[in-house]
Parts: structure tokens; C-alpha cells; sequence
């Protein structure tokens, strides 16, 4: 894909992003990417394979699915659904161990992560426009819920939903995070808007049925966001603040 056809799929039309946002009473971000670059390409390959040395002691011989993965977030899926298949079933302890090493592994990354840029522009004109917002994220609640108040965020966001600590196979694409907030906010999925950065996060708004907003400065996820059905997909928040600002603040 060309530089052109970057600029023509991952900024959208203004007329698009007027749409999603005009009629979203609620704002769904999600964490890592839409409000912080949590790991800034840091590999966390040393954390899967401290997990998978963990579940070898336990179980023995690993799924391959489980042994291939290098992500500290990947291999939680994968984990959590060979221990189901056992039979018998065996000691849950590595499944323990894995959700309070990837938590760990958060809650030292969101000490020094930086925020998206715009973020806060952007958060207080949703605000100003009377949107509520919330977060439903892959990572756990926790280290989320730290990070918001290191940046003086936590009393503009109306909830954080995050990774069920009991079961990883309810991660995105799975809808549970998106379907817990949007029970908390008590509004129709139709009147909510996701930001995502992942295809997962689409994956996970089309299943909710959330509107759904790509951030993202990759050309081909960007394409492939705009052909499954996202409302729109920009690369930076700065013409979504343009489309935000342009709309009628509410009474």
C-alpha cells in the first residue's frame, strides 16, 4: 500500500468520524495503544517462557500452540485452553502463576509508559461534548486503574474493565470486557463507540455491536480495520479532535 492510500484509509473522511462520534453517548478506549503505549516494543518473550517453564514443571509436554507462543498476553489464550482439555484436569497453579506474572509485568510498564499523544485533549472534549467514557482492555484492571491515576484521569472515566484474572479465553476477541461495560454504563451497544488498535478490538465491537474507531499508523491493519466494518480509522487523534470539536455541545 502506498503512502496515498495510507493517508486516503487510516485518516477517514471528517464526515465519517462526525457520524461515530455524534452518535456515541459512550466512549469505549481501549488500554494499551488508544491511552498508552504500555510496553513501547518491548519484547515480554521472557515472561512467556517463564510461564511455559512453570505450566512444563506441572503439566510436562506443552500444546504447540502454547510452546510457539513468544507473548507474554498470547500465551495466556492458548494456556488456558489446553488446561481445559486436560483429562484429568491438572493443578491449576500455573494458570495462577502466568495471570500474576503478566500483571506484574504491567504494573511495571504502566510506571514509565507515555501516554498516547492527544490523549488528554481529547478525553476532556469528549467530556465537554457529554460523553462517557470507560476502558475495556486485554490487561488487568489493576495496573490499569494505576495508571489512570498517575495521569489525574480517574475521575473522567466511568469504569475500567479488563482481563478476567479466572479465565484468559474471555480476552478480545471475546465481547466479555466490552459486555461488562456496557452493563455498567446500562446504554444500548448501538450508542457506544470503541477505540481499538488491534483486530481483535474490531473483532470484539462487532460482536458487542459497539460502533468501532481503528487508531492505528499500520497500512495494512488499517485496510484490513476499514474493510471489516469499522466506522472509521485514523492514525493520530488529531482529526478526530477536529471531527469532536465540530460537534453541537450539549446542553
Amino acid at each position: 500500500m502506498t503512502d496515498t492510500d495510507l493517508g486516503r484509509v487510516a485518516f477517514g473522511e471528517p464526515a465519517a468520524l462526525l457520524r461515530a462520534f455524534g452518535s456515541a453517548r459512550a466512549v469505549l478506549f481501549d488500554f494499551d495503544g488508544p491511552v498508552c503505549d504500555l510496553f513501547a516494543g518491548s519484547p515480554t518473550a521472557a515472561v512467556a517462557e517463564r510461564i511455559k517453564r512453570t505450566a512444563r514443571r506441572y503439566w510436562g509436554p506443552l500444546d504447540s500452540a502454547v510452546e510457539q507462543c513468544d507473548d507474554s498476553h498470547g500465551v495466556l489464550r492458548p494456556l488456558r485452553e489446553m488446561y481445559e482439555r486436560s483429562v484429568p484436569r491438572p493443578s491449576a497453579l500455573p494458570l495462577e502463576r502466568a495471570e500474576a506474572d503478566v500483571t506484574a509485568l504491567e504494573r511495571q510498564a504502566v510506571r514509565t509508559a507515555l501516554p498516547t499523544p492527544h490523549l488528554h485533549a481529547l478525553v476532556d472534549l469528549l467530556l465537554d461534548h457529554g460523553k462517557r467514557l470507560t476502558v475495556v482492555s486485554n490487561n488487568a484492571e489493576g495496573p490499569i486503574r494505576e495508571y489512570l491515576v498517575r495521569l489525574g484521569l480517574t475521575p473522567k472515566f466511568d469504569g475500567v474493565f479488563g482481563r478476567s484474572p479466572h479465565d484468559a479465553r474471555l480476552m478480545k476477541p471475546h465481547p466479555d470486557c466490552v459486555h461488562r461495560a456496557l452493563r455498567h454504563l446500562a446504554l444500548p451497544a448501538s450508542d457506544c463507540l470503541l477505540i481499538g488498535d488491534q483486530l481483535t478490538d474490531l473483532d470484539a465491537a462487532r460482536s458487542a455491536g459497539t460502533g468501532f474507531l481503528g487508531l492505528t499508523r499500520r497500512a495494512g491493519r488499517a485496510l484490513r480495520m476499514a474493510q471489516g466494518g469499522a466506522d472509521a480509522v485514523v492514525a493520530s487523534y488529531l482529526p478526530v479532535l477536529g471531527a469532536v470539536g465540530a460537534l453541537s455541545v450539549c446542553d
